[in-house]
């Protein structure tokens, strides 16, 4: 068990490395200006506040939210169609008005996303790295 762990995580590590330095800084960049002109706008909606706004090279998410109201997202983003990138984007943002995934939760999703259970569907057949 512990030596099929052991190889899991040599693959991973490989495969990260495929994305050179250069590419990435580009990428993160694009990825920062999508990312905040996108919560902007989403934002005029909910009128919600949050915290500093990261983008990184996140392995397994494509987004998160902390308790502090800071929201990371993941730069692959950019790669996404611009419907999944909003979809991210709102269900990051709507962490800051419920911090968890109570009904209320995706009825606050669902006042600009009332497709979102087809979406998060569909990101979630998009492998990440």
């Amino acid at each position: 068990m512990r030596i099929k762990f052991f190889f899991r995580r040599i693959r991973r590590r490989v495969r990260r490395k495929k994305t050179g330095q250069k590419e990435y800084l580009e990428l993160k960049e694009k990825a920062r200006v999508l990312v905040l002109s996108r919560l902007e706008y989403w934002n005029l909606h909910y009128k919600l506040t949050y915290g500093r706004v990261s983008v990184r090279n996140q392995v397994s998410r494509w987004g998160s939210c902390s308790s502090k109201g800071n929201l990371n997202f993941n730069y692959r983003i950019v790669n996404l169609s611009p419907k999944l990138v909003d979809y991210i984007i709102v269900h990051e943002l709507c962490h800051r008005g419920q911090f968890n995934h109570s009904q209320k939760f995706w009825d606050l999703v669902g006042e600009t996303m009332s497709n979102y259970f087809e979406l998060q569907k569909e990101l979630k057949k998009i492998r990440i790295s």
